[in-house]
């Protein structure tokens, strides 16, 4: 049955790798389980009930991918998509979670419509790199600053707007350590690094009686609170359309950078260099975001994570099946789950922060009219508190860059479009 399911000859492997695979994958993502309810919460939604809607999400999407694609790429709520939900859609431009979740199905549906008329590859190719490149560096500074500021690192000011906190707080030391932790053993090749860290930080303040100790199992808390609450009626606004732009844009890269980056890593690209099964991968990752968004959590996507589990050996939809049975299984550790404070996954906010602003180096530097808008689009992120400020300033300064410096040539119908249409928001609705 599995050798028909996933081909597993075909693919030069068998399912003791396989599941060996899975387990490495698993590993390296887990710690979604706990990071995600604590930054979703902060937008009023319930802990326990996100805590398992992420379970279920990245259960079900990671199978969808497994049994529908055949590809070893595990998916879960994405890093970076949760934080705009949280802290940029509901407390920054003051929208209910409702209307959240609304925004995120939408732009799960659009992908969907997308990847079934295969009009992903023209609006790819239309977006230059610097735009790319910016808008990833970007969310990994937004995800910094979440990060460093949930330890206690950087506080607000009145007189400077932010300023350094207390370094020698036990919070801020219990950050350090393990920030410094996961770089460690991330460099020395451990697997699922961000995890040790989570958990020995978690540890030290139980040992040190900075938390309470709640259980190590219990029944799966109930997801009702989250369950099919989404809001699509009220994402039906113009005002709204940057938010569901912003969810989907990101998605669409995120996920297209993952798949490829995962498919070279393993050899799965054909002669030509293109991923096969394509569609039916960005059809899987659309379905599974749109699933989250009605079990209550924000966009689910492909993790990059899943390279550990490709260099392990796996090549099939069985090791992505051996994730999402895994993450099932961790439903019963809620207890555990609820007991990690936020200085323990802030240094994994950091961490991720450091690997998404990586992609700068490909940059022209040499090249102002390049150089200038990545900038501009990665600093607003953080400086305005909103993803979808940040990529709206990014293509307008692009574009405006970009025709007066005479290089109007280089700006295709999609730019255009996209600068105009966030130029007529910026004047009509903000």
């Amino acid at each position: 049955m599995l050798e028909a399911l996933f081909k597993l000859k075909a693919h030069n492997t068998n399912v003791k790798t396989e599941i060996l695979a899975g387990f490495t994958t698993f590993l390296t993502m887990a710690y979604i389980i706990v990071v995600n309810p604590e930054i979703l919460s902060i937008s009023g939604m319930d802990y326990g009930a996100v805590f398992a809607a992420t379970c279920i999400a990245a259960a079900i999407g990671s199978l969808i991918m497994g049994l529908y694609a055949n590809y070893p790429i595990a998916l879960a709520p994405g890093m970076g998509l949760n934080a705009f939900f949280a802290f940029g859609v509901v407390q920054g431009m003051g929208h209910s979670w409702q209307t959240a979740l609304g925004a995120v199905f939408l732009s799960g549906f659009i992908f969907f419509l997308l990847s079934l008329f295969r009009v992903r590859e023209w609006i790819i190719n239309s977006i230059p790199n610097a735009l790319r490149f910016g808008i990833t560096a970007g969310i990994g500074l937004f995800l910094a600053l979440i990060g460093l500021k949930n330890a206690g690192i950087v506080v607000d000011n009145p007189a400077t707007l932010v300023s350094l906190g207390n370094l020698t707080a036990p919070t801020s030391l219990l950050f350090a350590f393990g920030f410094f932790l996961v770089c460690a053993l991330s460099y020395r090749k451990v697997t699922g690094a961000v995890m040790i860290s989570i958990v020995a930080v978690t540890a030290i303040a139980l040992m040190l009686g900075m938390i309470e100790y709640k259980g190590f199992v219990s029944a799966p808390p109930s997801i009702a609170p989250t369950f099919m609450e989404l809001d699509i009626a009220g994402v039906l606004n113009f005002s709204l359309v940057s938010i569901v732009f912003a969810f989907l844009f990101v998605d669409l890269f995120d996920t297209s950078g993952t798949l490829i980056g995962a498919a070279q890593r393993g050899n799965l690209l054909d002669k030509d260099g293109k991923l096969p099964r394509l569609k039916k991968a960005l059809m899987a990752d659309s379905v599974a975001s749109m699933n989250g968004a009605v079990l209550g959590t924000s966009s689910t996507t492909s993790y990059i994570e899943s390279t550990a589990g490709i260099e392990a050996g796996g090549r099939t939809g069985l090791t992505a099946v051996v994730v999402a049975i895994l993450f099932l299984l961790s439903l019963f550790f809620a207890p555990i789950a609820a007991i990690v404070p936020p200085y323990a996954t802030a240094p994994a906010l950091l961490y991720v922060a450091v690997l998404m602003t990586s992609g700068l180096i490909n940059i022209d530097w040499d090249d102002i009219t390049e150089a200038a808008p990545t900038v501009i689009t990665a600093i607003m992120m953080p400086f305005t508190f909103s993803i979808a400020h940040g990529i709206a300033i990014g293509f307008v300064s692009y574009a405006a860059i970009k025709l007066l410096s005479g290089k109007h040539k280089e700006l295709n119908p999609a730019i255009a479009i996209i600068a105009g249409l966030f130029i007529l928001k910026f004047i009509f609705i903000d």
